[in-house]
């Protein structure tokens, strides 16, 4: 005996983990408005238990990661949605973000070619690529 409801998969998501996935979205898209190149989202959750998404972009110069970081801090800003922490600056060529389920890293093009997190991720599925 069987039931066309034992045919289908149903994926349950759990609210919370959608909303940092559209989070996540949201600050690359962003990102997109802005002088970054490279945006990478990352999707971290089966393998950290500190966060669940990486935003990753870099910028060409100090001046670049700092409109970066200004653009995302005042549209999240807009939307009700401020970071936990902010770590770095421009001139040491990585800032990070803290948006609690979501981390976003702007670096410079030099610090992100010598830290490499999307290789050490490499197990993360990418859920974005923006060139």
């Amino acid at each position: 005996m069987s039931s066309e409801a034992e045919d289908v998969d149903v994926v349950l998501r759990d609210p919370a983990a959608e909303a940092g996935r559209e989070r996540a979205l949201l600050l690359a898209d962003i990102i997109s408005d802005t002088p970054a190149r490279d945006t990478v989202v990352l999707d971290i959750h089966e393998l950290s238990p500190f966060a669940d998404y990486f935003v990753i972009t870099a910028g060409a110069n100090e001046r670049q990661l700092r409109a970066i970081n200004r653009t995302v801090a005042e549209r999240m800003a807009e939307a009700g949605i401020r970071p936990q922490r902010i770590e770095g600056g421009a001139t040491s060529g990585w800032i990070v973000l803290d948006f609690g389920d979501v981390l976003v890293h702007i670096f410079s093009e030099d610090q992100r070619d010598f830290y490499r997190l999307e290789d050490l991720w490499a197990e993360a599925p990418t859920l974005l690529a923006i060139q």
